[in-house]
């Protein structure tokens, strides 16, 4: 599924100006999803944390026992032959994927040192600061690690995302606030979030449950540098419905401001427009 335009592929040691085939009917990827990828950006002429994106693919991929076949080093290069495809001022999603090939004797596991490897770069304008989302509730919560393999991105989780963004677009929203196991707020179906409260920062601490964003970790250290503490906590619904600003955090967007949590409004406030001229500010200087 193509989401942006201009795509390159690089796929078995070269760059490829299409969305080029790269999977077959009996990969162990295409039938049991063992599949894994990052996503990284680049706008401005900057890619900001594209390094620590190409290690976590490869964590990722260790984490669904796929033998990674390419380190984290060489993949920044490969992704840096394709930018320079690029003008320099096209906004692109970067991702870069592992797959599993061949089964183990048992067919359920993958085989070792039998992976499918590609970088899909596609031209995908970054969203307006003002593009707010508005948040609904959702039934479908976090799985935790017993369960599923929270501690990769990997596209096997990826189903029980969408479920839950079906469930709250049919009820207007644009993106679910969604809960952990215990029934407190983990992050939203496509970012991790944080909120406002009398001028201080909030967020959801890091459980297990999901993924603490790189993005997420660059605005808490963007923040800190501006001695501007950010708390890493338990926190409920009522919590953000009590919130004076709530705000997104994901590498697509960067910053996403939100404007409502089931019918609690928000205005895009100061904080919210503090933190996206911090990273702005970080990523086309040192990023």
């Amino acid at each position: 599924m193509a989401t942006g335009t201009n795509i390159r592929t690089y796929y078995n040691g070269r760059w490829h100006d299409s969305d080029v085939m790269i999977m077959r009917a009996a990969d162990h990827g295409s039938w049991l999803g063992t599949t894994v990828f990052d996503g990284a950006r680049r706008f401005e002429g900057v890619a900001p944390d594209l390094d620590a994106h190409c290690q976590r693919v490869v964590r990722s991929a260790e984490a669904l026992m796929i033998t990674p076949s390419r380190t984290a080093e060489e993949i920044v290069e490969i992704v840096h032959e394709g930018l320079a495809l690029y003008p320099r001022d096209a906004a692109l999603y970067i991702r870069p994927m592992f797959w599993a090939i061949d089964g183990d004797a048992s067919a359920v596991s993958p085989a070792p040192d039998s992976t499918g490897f590609a970088v899909c770069l596609e031209e995908i304008p970054m969203p307006a600061p003002d593009a707010a989302a508005t948040l609904g509730r959702t039934r479908f919560r976090r799985p935790v690690l017993e369960d599923a393999v929270v501690n990769a991105k990997a596209g096997c989780l990826y189903p029980n995302n969408a479920r839950m963004l079906a469930e709250v677009r049919a009820n207007g929203f644009t993106n679910a606030l969604v809960a952990d196991a215990l029934g407190n707020v983990a992050e939203t179906a496509t970012a991790n979030v944080f909120m406002v409260k009398d001028g201080e920062i909030f967020t959801p601490i890091a459980n297990g449950t999901f993924l603490s964003g790189i993005t997420r970790a660059r605005h808490i250290a963007n923040l800190a540098r501006e001695n501007i503490p950010v708390h890493e906590t338990v926190l409920g619904f009522d919590d953000f419905r009590s919130a004076d600003e709530v705000f997104l955090s994901g590498n697509y967007s960067k910053v996403t401001p939100v404007s409502e949590f089931d019918g609690t409004r928000y205005p895009i406030g100061p904080v919210t427009r503090r933190v996206r001229e911090l990273y702005w500010d970080w990523a086309l200087s040192e990023g």
